[in-house]
């Protein structure tokens, strides 16, 4: 059997992948398929080493961004599209997978449309609730939708072949760990631990409301704050200068990054997470830490807006708008939910009803049941 998993570009897309290929190993393992392969087809690799873990072959494809707006500026993205499009199409007619599994977004577009032309079977996930054009396109001829967000089912017209899996997480960030975690982190266990999660860039608009409250907040909590490589150094000196006198300074731990390790460790120790409303929300549901969530305000689709809100609804989180954010307000909302035992166990309530656990399983399930029925 034959796979291949199309999409790239942002680790909301690639990671999933990862997950639903780390659950196909283990099927195919199980079940003792034969000459089966899982390539993965992009403009880039994006991270080599999970590539190279689980067995998967990297084959590298042109792929262009079609702009909404079309101007001079385009053209040379639309030629690109137009080759790598005739590229990938005899590159998946010289592998001709029993399946497709694509993600969305511009990486995947080429991998799809050779996966029409040549009438493989194809499985689709859309990650957020407002869908992506790709994924939009895809919907029309896909043997089956899979949904991070029931909400986003309302989009499709032919719902007969929408399931709702929740979002594929890969197996080092499933369960947090609290044994040994204070000591790793460098945390005393007698003061509740805020994260402020920022996402892959860190987000500096949250970094400043953070920084402005830091003195006051660091009297009652220990920070994790994980501010993005591009922000660390600037963020090391300015708050070097303002913890300089400062009696609790060492309650404040910043970082550029986290690796699945250290996600883990501060999961199993956080109070409270900020964070923006991503693809973490889903491994911060597993988690069931209560939220602050920060949209980003101008996404794609608006999408972070409807994540945060629907997340919310499910009474996970709060959510508070970077229009209406201020250090004041979200010092207040720390506090709340933090001193409140009733609101701290609703949201993990949320959390524990909105996560699901099994998505990647679902969906390898699903792309080895199709991709068998095509291989006979």
């Amino acid at each position: 059997m034959k796979i291949i998993l199309a999409g790239g570009g942002t680790g909301g897309h690639f990671y999933p992948l990862i997950a639903v290929a780390e659950e196909l190993n283990q099927i195919i393992s199980d079940e003792n398929i034969a000459d089966s392969k899982i390539y993965f087809l992009s403009d880039a690799p994006y991270d080599q080493k999970a590539l190279f873990e689980n067995r998967i072959i990297y084959k590298k494809i042109n792929a262009g961004k079609l702009r909404l707006t079309p101007s001079f500026k385009s053209i040379p993205d639309l030629f690109k599209l137009v080759i790598g499009t005739i590229q990938t199409f005899f590159l998946v007619f010289s592998i001709f997978p029993d399946v497709i599994f694509s993600k969305g977004g511009y990486a995947a577009f080429p991998v799809v449309f050779a996966g029409r032309i040549l009438r493989i079977p194809i499985i689709i996930h859309e990650s957020d609730s407002a869908v992506g054009r790709v994924n939009l396109w895809s919907a029309k001829f896909a043997k089956e939708i899979a949904l991070s967000y029931k909400q986003a089912k309302e989009v499709f017209k032919n719902k007969e072949n929408i399931i709702h899996t929740g979002q594929p997480i890969r197996r080092d960030l499933l369960h947090p760990v609290s044994e040994g975690a204070h000591e790793f982190l460098s945390l005393d266990k007698e003061v509740p631990v805020v994260w402020i999660l920022g996402g892959s860039l860190g987000a500096q608009k949250i970094n400043y409301a953070i920084e402005s409250i830091l003195p006051e907040l660091l009297q009652k909590y220990q920070v994790i704050h994980q501010v993005g490589e591009k922000n660390l150094e600037e963020m090391e000196k300015m708050t070097e200068v303002l913890l300089k006198e400062n009696p609790y300074r060492n309650r404040y731990h910043i970082f550029g990054s986290l690796n699945p390790l250290s996600m883990k460790m501060v999961a199993g120790v956080a109070d409270i997470v900020i964070t923006r409303a991503g693809s973490a929300l889903f491994e911060i549901a597993h988690w069931e830490v209560p939220a602050i969530i920060i949209p980003i305000t101008h996404s794609h689709g608006n999408h972070q807006m409807k994540n945060a809100y629907n997340y919310a609804r499910e009474g996970g989180g709060v959510v508070i708008e970077e229009n209406n954010l201020s250090s004041q307000l979200l010092l207040f909302e720390i506090n709340r939910i933090y001193d409140n035992e009733k609101v701290k166990e609703s949201m993990k309530q949320g959390a524990r009803e909105f996560g699901r656990a099994d998505a990647a399983q679902k969906i390898a399930e699903e792309i080895i049941r199709i991709g068998l029925s095509h291989e006979k």
